[in-house]
């Protein structure tokens, strides 16, 4: 269990982010267009993870727009955003800010990914949801970058993200 805080308040994740050196645990989530994506399907490149708790708030949709920007410039790697919204949510952001280089995935079938990855939110008013985190993962499935934000209302650390992916 880690402890992070929404707004100062203390609140508790269900287990702990994936640790560098570790691998990356197995997921199936939904893309945009309703299909089962699998985490394999990015093996053999470099793919950073941005979880968070819902495209809908500032912070998280900042930090797809950023990210996004990256991805513009590195197509080789899979910039990935993860949460539990649902896939039309992920489509009409993207389509409103016009956001074409970053993939959006919900857990909305997947009820294990956020405690398999450590990012369940357990108590307080967004229990339920993912805590904000950036995993960084290599070609072989290896963590090589790994940050669970401590204040949820936070931006994730963009540069040392971006530095692990070899940017």
């Amino acid at each position: 269990m880690a402890t992070i805080t929404l707004r100062g308040e203390e609140t508790h994740t269900a287990g702990e982010l994936p640790k560098i050196g570790s691998r990356v645990p197995e997921f199936t989530l939904t893309d945009s267009g309703l299909t089962d994506v699998s985490m394999n399907k990015w093996h053999g490149r470099r793919r950073l993870l941005n979880i968070f708790p819902s495209i809908d708030t500032p912070v998280c949709a900042e930090s797809t727009r950023k990210f996004n920007e990256f991805a513009s410039k590195n197509p080789d790697v899979a910039m990935i955003m993860i949460s539990a919204d649902l896939p039309f949510a992920h489509k009409r952001f993207c389509s409103d800010e016009s956001l074409e280089n970053v993939v959006t995935l919900s857990t909305m079938r997947s009820r294990d990914f956020a405690r398999d990855y450590g990012v369940l939110i357990e108590d307080g008013p967004l229990a339920g949801l993912a805590a904000r985190a950036v995993l960084v993962v290599d070609e072989n499935d290896v963590v090589v970058h790994a940050e669970l934000v401590s204040e949820i209302g936070n931006e994730p650390d963009y540069e040392s993200a971006l530095r692990a992916l070899g940017a």
